[in-house]
């Protein structure tokens, strides 16, 4: 079996294990839903970018927005805005607070709650947003498109859950978050797909961390940007899963 396909079989039999791995995960107490080996990379990423601000849509439990929060507490810059529809699955456990934290409630895609979102990262420096709500390729390729500018150059514009539909899991899931990165790069040269994010092979957003472009900026196997830190080693378009 080839490299590849061993990562692509893990990939699956983590994913469909869920009840004893990703669904199970917990960040100090709250569900998160995420793989761990994906947080890592957010914590990289973060650690890097100092960013000061960062979008989240799609909260559920709160878990990530709490990790986030508190992986900006921990160096001291930055703070987290975590939009959705809901005040979460249970009105009886309120979401984790954090002083670094808001939450926003409404869609990621409507105009009041951009406008908001606009105020809030108008003049920062470094904006980094990651998408995480609602599956369907037209509604992720339509959070892409609304939030796109908001996202700094050098930064990160993050989609969640791109190894669905077959890319390895949920085979019958219909064109999801995978489908719209491909198309929304296709009409996008700002944003490339900065696969060193995936060097630790397991992840649920293969393909999916977008990094937008810097002015006057060469992207080789070690980007000679601002954020060389990060150790780029190869930005490509989406491969397939």
């Amino acid at each position: 079996m080839s490299h590849h396909n061993l990562i692509s079989e893990f990939n699956k039999i983590y994913y469909n294990d869920e009840n004893n791995t990703w669904k199970s995960t917990l960040w100090l107490g709250t569900p998160i839903q995420k793989f761990p080996t994906d947080l890592w990379m957010y914590q990289e990423i973060i650690y890097n970018l100092r960013p000061d601000l960062i979008i989240e849509a799609g909260t559920l439990y709160g878990g990530s927005a709490s990790f986030l929060a508190t992986i900006l507490e921990a160096i001291g810059h930055g703070r987290v805005i975590s939009v959705d529809i809901s005040d979460g699955p249970d009105p009886e456990k309120p979401r984790p607070r954090h002083r670094r934290l808001k939450y926003i409630k409404g869609s990621s895609t409507d105009e009041i709650v951009l406008l908001k979102l606009a105020e809030e990262s108008a003049g920062l420096d470094t904006v980094m947003v990651i998408l995480d709500s609602d599956h369907s390729k037209e509604h992720v390729l339509d959070e892409l498109n609304c939030l796109k500018d908001m996202v700094t150059p050098g930064s990160y514009l993050i989609v969640e859950d791109t190894n669905i539909n077959g890319h390895p899991v949920l085979p019958e899931f219909g064109p999801g978050p995978m489908e719209a990165v491909r198309e929304f790069l296709a009409k996008n040269d700002e944003f490339i797909v900065d696969t060193s994010m995936e060097r630790l092979m397991l992840t649920a957003n293969p393909g999916g961390y977008l990094r937008k472009r810097e002015p006057d900026c060469v992207y080789k196997r070690v980007a000679p940007c601002k954020n060389q830190r990060l150790g780029i080693h190869e930005i490509q378009t989406p491969v397939s899963y």
